[in-house]
């Protein structure tokens, strides 16, 4: 059971749901400026379907469960305790499904109230909204708070002799109600590895065989220490310079080359959030409720521009450690802890000839690089 159509409730569901959408045309496009940097698009996709799998889960869910609460006035996304009840649920689901009645016979059941009381069924339907969310939660992967890290690929550093990982995770922050993906790609220089990865000609040695993607760090000596790393350095109050130093101080024998935070959110809805007035108004006078919304992400990047080499001394001796470049020419890039950063916005051509027409785009969108969505077709650099 889905919310009234003309609630609140229904058109966040459909802003989100088209914002979402576009996304994934944007991100389907090889063209994308996302895929300008290699696997950076490429590797969001099955964390937008693990998202899009959440809110699915969320709009049934109401159903039978009052309460929702989004962040208004910041992010645009849901609170942090939505995401935590659906992740208790979703490991729940199996053993409460198998103490609810079946879809069949809770609709013959509904029938047979409906004849004999001349009345709507509405405990029925609560418990069949429940069996509909249930059986949706266990369809497929969501957005979780913390989503473990997988190698999505792998290769040799032919200056070095090291293989190098590309590791991704997710992380969806409580305080900020922000999803993110974080990406890194991470030499290593563990004397295993290099022996069984690397071939005399310093290529990826062919004899290995290594089916990508391989949940957890590669290196399996590390994968379970570096799955905890991760949890507990995904947080947005954490630059990502922060994240890559702590990374190289962690682990002797990884080597962070580059780190990247894909930050999705602030998301704007007409008469919905409240975190950009200027802009809610403007959307507010879109004709289609599923054309007005905006939404934004960030990409931060820091990269390591040299690495101090290891030294062994008498008394003492001191790993290899990253130099990562910090552009302090940029302030925000400063602020944030970065090498580079780069703003997006996504929106419907509507909207964005309602923000034109009023004569805000270029205030609005100034810092951003612009993507116009119309149908299955997205526009960039506008």
């Amino acid at each position: 059971m889905k919310p009234p159509a003309d609630s609140a409730v229904a058109q966040y569901f459909t802003s989100i749901r088209a914002a979402l959408g576009g996304l994934e045309v944007f991100l389907g496009d090889r063209n994308s400026p996302l895929y300008q940097h290699g696997v950076v698009g490429e590797a969001i996709v099955p964390y937008l379907a693990r998202l899009k799998a959440s809110f699915a889960c969320w709009e049934n869910r109401i159903g039978f469960v009052d309460q929702f609460r989004i962040s208004r006035a910041e992010s645009g996304f849901p609170v942090y305790q939505n995401v935590l009840e659906l992740e208790n649920d979703r490991k729940g689901a199996e053993k409460r499904l198998s103490e609810i009645p079946g879809a069949d016979q809770l609709r013959g059941e509904m029938a047979d109230f409906i004849l004999r009381n001349k009345a709507f069924p509405t405990e029925l339907q609560v418990r069949m909204a429940e069996r509909m969310y249930l059986q949706q939660i266990g369809k497929g992967e969501v957005f979780s708070p913390f989503v473990l890290p997988e190698t999505i690929r792998v290769a040799v550093n032919p200056k070095t002799m090291r293989p190098y990982y590309v590791v991704s995770w997710g992380a969806f922050d409580g305080t900020s109600t922000l999803p993110m993906v974080y990406m890194a790609t991470i030499e290593d220089s563990s004397e295993k590895i290099v022996e069984l990865l690397v071939d005399k000609d310093g290529k990826l040695n062919p004899d290995v065989r290594i089916d990508l993607p391989v949940g957890g760090l590669l290196n399996p000596e590390l994968a379970s220490r570096f799955d905890d790393f991760a949890l507990k350095n995904s947080a947005y109050s954490l630059s990502p310079v922060t994240i890559a130093t702590n990374l190289d101080r962690d682990f002797e024998m990884l080597h962070p080359k580059q780190l990247r935070r894909i930050v999705l959110g602030p998301f704007y809805s007409a008469d919905i959030t409240e975190n950009n007035q200027k802009v809610r108004d403007i959307l507010s006078k879109v004709r289609k409720v599923e054309n007005a919304w905006l939404l934004t992400w960030t990409v931060q990047e820091v990269f390591s521009q040299a690495e101090r080499p290891a030294s062994k001394g008498f008394w003492s001796s001191t790993p290899a450690q990253e130099e990562f470049y910090i552009d302090t020419n940029n302030l925000e890039a400063a602020r944030m802890g970065v090498s580079g950063f780069e703003k997006h916005a996504l929106v419907p051509h509507d909207a964005y000839q309602a923000l034109y027409a009023a004569g805000e785009a270029e205030a609005i969108f100034g810092e951003y690089k612009v993507h116009v969505i119309s149908g299955n077709q997205v526009v960039s650099g506008v």
